[in-house]
């Protein structure tokens, strides 16, 4: 078996290249004047002090990044209220059970469509719009995003429309105060091996750039494609190439195309030797066996760059 240290994984885990990112072009004159949201702070909603040192960025995040936030389980409590509960809960569940110092992401949003303030000083760096805080919710990619949990569980529901336009509202003025194009919107997905952000809510991110796009006011060129996610029962042809794949990489597993256990085991036996931690978004039980975007750059075959790859799969 090949082994893989954590300076290929990163180098092949890219999900783009950062060039592009800043300097959006804008669809007339001037940038379209971008309303600043109510974000509630941590002193609103009785964060517990952070647990260490707020580490701060010296300079702009690269990507927004989507996440839905499976616990607490969601309701039809839409209030304010229900939107502290629910900071104060992720960040509890962060502290307590992650062992981070604070809430991984720098802001939530409530499926009532009121947005807090999640790791401490996020709102006063993003304010300045020149640093960012380094949050802990996506991996080995932190200190490149700015990552965003909405309340709910969207696997398979869709979000109520008060989250829908907060969100728009949120991702908006944190593309405007950093100058991020409206393609560098991901989804947790589109780095880690996870569901994250709901298959429902990472069908709508080109609906979301698009909508993000006319907040600014700026031309929304297409994303470039990205790494399938794989999950045990899947079939078809992706599953077949992920199991030749690793095969080659020296994973004694079928070739049929059905994503059963002895596939989910290599999977797995790869991302542990590879260093690459579970899912964190969800709490109720781990995501473990995913093959998704830090695991195809480790079995697919050299030669070809990470984009080639993620523009063939896309097309099976």
């Amino acid at each position: 078996m090949v082994t893989v240290d954590r300076r290929t994984l990163l180098k092949a885990g890219a999900t783009a290249t950062a060039a592009g990112a800043l300097g959006m072009t804008t669809t007339g004159t001037a940038a379209a004047a971008v309303p600043t949201p109510t974000i509630h702070p941590t002193s609103e909603w009785g964060a517990r002090p952070a647990a260490g040192p707020i580490v701060v960025e010296n300079h702009k995040p690269t990507y927004i990044v989507v996440h839905h936030a499976v616990d607490p389980p969601m309701n039809n409590d839409f209030s304010l209220a229900r939107a502290f509960y629910v900071s104060r809960y992720i960040q509890n569940l962060h502290m307590d059970k992650n062992g981070w110092i604070d809430s991984g992401q720098q802001f939530t949003n409530s499926r009532g469509g009121f947005v807090t303030e999640g790791r401490h000083r996020s709102l006063e760096i993003l304010r300045g719009g020149t640093q960012h805080v380094q949050g802990a919710n996506v991996a080995n990619h932190n200190s490149e995003v700015i990552g965003i949990e909405n309340e709910g569980l969207y696997s398979t529901v869709d979000v109520p429309q008060a989250l829908w336009d907060s969100l728009v509202g949120l991702v908006a003025y944190i593309a405007h105060q950093y100058g991020i194009s409206p393609e560098f919107i991901k989804g947790h997905r589109d780095f880690n091996s996870t569901e994250c952000p709901g298959q429902v809510l990472y069908n709508r991110l080109p609906e979301l750039r698009t909508a993000v796009g006319r907040v600014l006011g700026v031309s929304v060129a297409r994303a470039e494609a990205e790494w399938p996610l794989l999950k045990p029962g899947a079939t078809g042809r992706k599953v077949q190439l992920a199991q030749e794949f690793l095969r080659e990489t020296g994973f004694d597993v079928p070739t049929d195309g059905v994503f059963g256990q002895s596939t989910k085991d290599a999977v797995a036996a790869l991302s542990a030797r590879a260093g690459l931690g579970r899912d964190t978004c969800n709490a109720a039980k781990a995501e473990t066996g995913f093959l998704g975007a830090d695991v195809w750059p480790l079995i697919v075959p050299s030669g070809r760059s990470a984009a080639a790859w993620r523009s063939d799969l896309s097309k099976i």
